[in-house]
């Protein structure tokens, strides 16, 4: 598989871009900087139009003590992120609607209060309650146990705090907001991936985009695999809620799903002893790899819309997870470079890639917010001029067993 290297427009432009940015270090960990609580606002900086405020929150009490919480805030749109769970996303509100959903977990649990290893190998869900979750980078999808040791459910990334932390803030219009987090994922004869992490936001709008930059600093090839967990529940998530994507090949994960396949497109209301379904899905994409996928309520006038592009992240887990309330009412749009099997099962299927030393790889995928029914159907529209003509292929059989 072909890795993209960073080119040398990209580092320029990204050298262009700082040079013309007002930039604040919130944590450095070679420079001994965590400076916690912080904020900063359109004001501070003399910035007329669009009024905007940055927030840094050193969270206290229980499993969350020592957490660090980033907020950014503008015209009824608010961002959560978290430095500390490798800059994952809490969630997002904009127009009284929220991108995220109700966990059981309801603190922003602290990694060091975390064992990965325990049941099993899944002591991630003890902190899982964010609207997106970096499942990766060294290794994803369900635990198992190979080489000697254990691959926890979903890798590392998001239970390890970011080692640098940086607010970038464009100083000309349209003052581009830029969260950027450094993900170390370094072991002794294992793993030296380091990934910069990012989002940008343009104050005003509803939609965020994430770039993510990975890179093995290792003289030795290694494997890489991600899958960005993205949950939605209510109030987008509701009985006849839709899943809409221009799907070319959809299966299910396990037996369990194939009672679901034939109502792959559609949601139950919260459902008491409905274990969760996952189905496997290729989308097509345009000329240039670029596609889109939703879930939208029932009366299409609420939806969470994420574009990206295949040849970065060529497959998408859907996952329903339609249980209780109070058990966890929520399903997961999920592009990624491999599935949610064992990265024993993904190396057989030769979905897990690898990176040369010194190489690196980038993600793309734009969040958008759809708050009212003209803007949930201009993106449906989209997803169906993708999907023209070509027919959706339908496989009864799950592609593996774990």
């Amino acid at each position: 598989m072909k890795v993209k290297i960073i080119s040398l427009a990209v580092l320029l432009s990204l050298a262009s871009y700082n040079a013309n940015a007002k930039e604040f270090v919130l944590t450095d960990n070679e420079k001994n900087v965590a400076k916690g609580n912080w904020s900063i606002s359109s004001r501070d900086l003399g910035v007329k139009g669009e009024k905007f405020t940055i927030q840094n929150t050193v969270l206290k009490g229980g499993k969350q003590e020592g957490t660090e919480l980033l907020t950014i805030s503008s015209d009824n749109f608010t961002i959560q992120l978290i430095p500390t769970r490798g800059l994952g996303i809490l969630s997002v509100v904009g127009d009284g609607i929220r991108m995220g959903w109700d966990s059981p977990v309801n603190e922003v649990v602290n990694p060091k209060y975390i064992n990965l290893e325990s049941r099993g190998g899944i002591g991630w869900l003890d902190g899982f309650n964010e609207m997106m979750v970096r499942c990766g980078f060294e290794w994803t999808g369900h635990a198992v146990q190979a080489d000697g040791m254990m691959y926890t459910l979903h890798g590392r990334a998001q239970n390890t705090p970011v080692s640098k932390l940086i607010v970038d803030i464009a100083d000309k219009e349209p003052y581009t907001i830029t969260i950027k987090g450094l993900i170390k994922e370094n072991t002794f004869k294992k793993s030296n991936l380091e990934t910069w992490a990012s989002l940008s936001y343009i104050p005003g709008s509803k939609e965020f985009t994430i770039h993510d930059v990975v890179t093995n600093k290792s003289d030795y090839t290694r494997d890489y695999q991600i899958i960005y967990h993205s949950n939605f529940g209510t109030p987008i998530l509701e009985e006849g809620a839709r899943f809409v994507a221009p799907v070319k090949e959809i299966s299910p994960f396990n037996n369990y799903a194939k009672g679901g396949l034939n109502t792959w497109q559609t949601y139950l209301g919260p459902t008491k002893d409905f274990d969760e379904m996952v189905f496997n899905v290729y989308p097509f994409a345009d000329a240039t790899g670029q596609t889109q996928v939703m879930v939208t309520n029932k009366a299409g006038d609420k939806a969470a819309g994420i574009a990206f592009n295949t040849k970065e992240l060529p497959v998408l887990s859907l996952w329903k997870n339609t249980d209780t309330l109070k058990q966890g009412y929520v399903t997961g749009l999920e592009p990624g470079t491999s599935l949610a099997y064992p990265v024993t099962i993904e190396r057989k299927q030769k979905r897990v890639r690898q990176l040369e030393p010194g190489q690196s790889t980038e993600f793309t995928l734009t969040y958008s917010l759809l708050s009212s029914k003209e803007a949930v159907t201009k993106y449906e529209e989209k997803i169906k001029a993708i999907q023209g003509k070509q027919e959706t292929k339908v496989i009864n059989k799950p592609m593996a067993r774990e």
